[in-house]
């Protein structure tokens, strides 16, 4: 390992081992618990092929990510780069093809369904499209009720305290209790959603692109909502969306991922400010600009297409559309670098990490 006044080379180490500890130290003055942890994650989608050869879709490649207690944590890139796919495996949606997920430094994708249930109320999800994700058959009552009675509560009168008090909570009168889904706008649909999720007191929810199917107008009211609420509950996020400008509002803690690995990691002010990817900077560089004079500076846009991940390049997954590759970025994966609180997976970094 070599180390320089502003750089620790950790390309022989685990990538992201304590690296959000180290950020937290430094990001604030209390010290924050992990609450989870995922080790070397792997998800492939098989799709045909033969026994010799198989073809499968590597959808989320060697991943090693942690949250803690109390953060937002927003997970960014373009649409098939693996976001949804790891939310998913990290409360159990999906099950890993390897590697680890734990939850308060429990295997979780090592326990039976039986043990697992004891846990899963603690891990719940925000889908994004409020429309597809409540049952239409069901009234809003029953919806918010429905993880309620699974775990346990049946008295009908402690289930309709329970249920308004959520309805409440979020923003919908007591007077639509028996409404149904069809009968609510998007906004409506996505804040019965929220309160699904939160019945239970959950530690950890995953946002999965909770405002996209929303009109703006719309979408600060969510996003405002999901900020008190976890004021309220002490909840965790891990907030997936592809619209940057939503996360820089929500966000402590921004990923960046290229098809299914991370390809950058650190608190959103400095992210923003100065990217060390490549691909985080033509990410950012995408972002609509509001002052007519920033949009009329030239700057770098991302060209080409995603590679196939079925058949993903050898190397940085990137090089194939980076301006900056050398020839060893097509064949040697990128070591992990840190820069002070921020971590990138490159063999080049931007010049903005030396300053």
């Amino acid at each position: 390992m070599e180390t320089t006044e502003n750089t620790t080379w950790l390309a022989d180490q685990p990538c992201l081992d304590g690296l959000a500890e180290n950020q937290q130290t430094e990001n604030s003055t209390s010290e924050r618990k992990l609450l989870l942890r995922t080790n070397h994650l792997v998800k492939e989608f098989p799709i045909g092929g033969t026994k010799k050869d198989p073809l499968v879709v590597h959808a989320v490649s060697d991943v090693n990510l942690e949250i803690y207690e109390g953060e937002t944590l927003a997970l960014v890139g373009e649409s098939g780069c693996g976001k949804s796919t790891l939310g998913r495996l990290l409360i159990r949606l999906l099950e890993a093809t390897s590697g680890k997920v734990e939850f308060e430094g429990q295997d979780i994708t090592a326990m039976k369904e039986s043990e697992f249930a004891k846990i899963r109320r603690q891990l719940q999800i925000i889908f994004q499209d409020p429309y597809a994700s409540l049952n239409p058959r069901m009234s809003v009552a029953k919806i918010i009720a429905e993880p309620l009675t699974t775990y346990g509560m049946k008295d009908k009168k402690q289930l309709e305290t329970r249920v308004k008090e959520l309805m409440k909570e979020v923003g919908i009168p007591e007077e639509f209790y028996n409404r149904y889904p069809h009968q609510f706008s998007g906004g409506q649909r996505q804040r019965i959603g929220i309160a699904r999720a939160i019945a239970l007191n959950p530690r950890l929810i995953v946002c999965d692109e909770p405002v996209s199917a929303l009109d703006v107008s719309i979408q600060s009211q969510v996003l405002n909502l999901l900020k008190d609420l976890q004021e309220e509950y002490k909840l965790t996020y891990l907030f997936i969306s592809h619209d940057l400008s939503v996360v820089k509002f929500i966000a402590d803690r921004v990923c960046v991922m290229f098809l299914g690995s991370i390809c950058e990691i650190g608190d959103t002010e400095s992210l923003y400010a100065h990217p060390l990817h490549p691909y985080t900077r033509f990410l950012m560089n995408a972002i609509p600009k509001a002052d007519p004079h920033l949009r009329t500076k030239e700057k770098e846009l991302l060209t080409g297409e995603i590679p196939s991940p079925v058949n993903p390049p050898s190397g940085c997954k990137f090089h194939t559309r980076c301006p900056y590759a050398q020839e060893i970025c097509g064949q040697e994966q990128p070591p992990c670098k840190r820069f002070g609180d921020r971590t990138v997976f490159c063999h080049f970094p931007l010049e903005s990490a030396e300053q």
